[in-house]
C-alpha cells in the first residue's frame, strides 16, 4: 500500500510588498534568496499597491500569510512545516508584508495566517530578507540539503 502522506505537491511562493524600500539593498539581498529558492521551487518577489492588487482574487485557492507584529511566531521548524503542509495541500503560499501604513482593514480578517518574524520591531526592508531567507531555509531543509545546518 503507497503512502500518499509523503506525496509531495510542486507549489509556488509569492513574496509581496506594499511599498518601495528605502534602501534597494535590503531588495538586492531579498533578491539573492529568492534566486537561490528558485533551484528548489518556483518562487517570486515583487512589490504591490493594494488599490490594485488583490490577493484573493489574484491567488484563490493559495494560503495567504499576512506578516503582522501581533501574527504568530514560528521557530525555523516550524516555518519549514508550513511549507510543507502547502506542499501536501497542494497550495501555493503567497506571502504579504505590508507598508508603512499595514494592510488593507479588509485583509487580516480574511488571512489564513498572520505570522510575526519577532517580537521585535525593525525595519520592513529587513523583514523582506528574512522572510526571503526563511522560505529559503525550509525549501533547503525540506530537500536535505546542508544549508540549514
Amino acid at each position: 500500500m503507497r503512502d500518499d502522506s509523503r506525496i509531495i505537491a510542486y507549489i509556488k511562493v509569492y513574496l509581496y510588498y506594499i511599498g518601495k524600500p528605502r534602501d534597494s539593498r535590503a531588495n538586492q539581498m531579498a533578491e539573492e534568496y529568492v534566486r537561490r529558492t528558485t533551484r528548489y521551487l518556483h518562487c517570486e518577489m515583487r512589490e504591490i499597491r493594494p488599490d490594485r492588487f488583490d490577493p484573493w482574487e489574484r491567488h484563490p485557492a493559495g494560503m495567504k500569510v499576512l506578516l503582522d507584529d501581533a501574527g504568530r511566531s514560528l521557530d525555523s521548524a516550524a516555518f519549514t512545516a508550513l511549507v510543507e503542509r502547502a506542499q501536501r495541500e497542494a497550495r501555493d503560499l503567497v506571502f504579504l508584508i505590508g507598508g508603512a501604513d499595514g494592510f488593507p482593514a479588509d485583509w487580516r480578517p480574511r488571512a489564513d495566517l498572520l505570522l510575526s518574524l519577532s517580537a521585535m520591531t525593525f525595519p520592513h526592508e529587513f523583514a523582506r530578507v528574512m522572510l526571503a531567507e526563511q522560505v529559503y531555509r525550509a525549501a533547503t531543509t525540506l530537500r536535505g540539503h546542508p544549508y540549514p545546518r
